[in-house]
């Protein structure tokens, strides 16, 4: 009988210890701190190159940009003043571009109890990623940045969004998206580095879902964001005098 109880607790004991476990890792506790600010490595300023192939409707949005940046696989860029891009106006970048911004600006992610804060200096904006639990919109009003909810899968913070304006490019090569946009990230910190994984899932625009290379962060210890803002004032300005003029536009 006693030998019957042991066997009966050392299973009891086992039971526990794994419900214990998946308790553990359900309630986010083997989550990374993503907290801090980060720069940007690498120069491709997209998610991969060539982008999936795209839709007629797509294309047609595609050819109807007109950057000043050129793609590996497709130059076809044009002097500024001659151009279209939206950021010659300061109109806002969106959510991916700003995640591939000019040059090396900062971003920093701030954790709170039920959401996540991320910074980007360039444009000094920044988003909101939903973590109570909550789901995407069904039908979102249109947003520059989109509405963002996360989850923890282990160490890694996945985000999905919906809710896009459309107003804006993917990036600086003119690649287009639709409103029914949806993208889907994947963050994963190792030391001092933090990984992202970019999917777009675009069906109106493009043949099937794009996703990006591998993106690496690297931790900045003493990295503060600084306002980088585009005000339309200076970005006159400087459109005037300088951009136009380099292009051969007059006023």
């Amino acid at each position: 009988m006693r030998k019957r109880l042991v066997v009966f607790s050392i299973v009891a004991l086992a039971a526990t210890l794994a419900v214990s476990s998946i308790a553990f890792a359900q309630s986010g506790a083997a989550k990374s701190d993503l907290s801090g600010v980060f720069a940007r490595t690498g120069a491709l300023r997209t998610l991969s190159d060539p982008p999936p192939p795209m839709t007629p409707a797509g294309k047609a949005k595609y050819d109807a940009s007109k950057p000043s940046y050129n793609l590996p696989s497709n130059p076809r860029a044009i002097p500024p003043a001659l151009g279209n891009d939206p950021a010659g106006s300061c109109d806002p970048l969106g959510l991916v571009r700003s995640l591939f911004a000019i040059g090396r600006q900062y971003m920093e992610f701030v954790e709170t109890p039920n959401r996540i804060f991320q910074f980007f200096e360039w444009n000094h904006v920044w988003r909101t990623i939903w973590m109570d639990g909550r789901k995407l919109p069904e039908d979102p009003d249109p947003k520059w940045y989109g509405y963002s909810v996360g989850h923890w899968e282990g160490d890694t913070l996945v985000v999905e969004s919906n809710g896009f304006d459309d107003r804006t490019w993917l990036d600086q090569y003119g690649d287009p998206f639709s409103g029914s946009m949806k993208l889907e990230e994947r963050w994963h910190r190792v030391g001092d580095a933090l990984e992202m994984v970019l999917k777009v899932d675009d069906p109106e625009t493009y043949t099937k879902p794009w996703i990006g290379n591998k993106v690496v962060w690297r931790l900045q210890p003493k990295g503060e964001i600084h306002e980088e803002v585009c005000a339309p004032i200076d970005e006159n300005f400087f459109n005037e005098n300088t951009r136009n003029r380099a292009g051969g536009v007059s006023k």
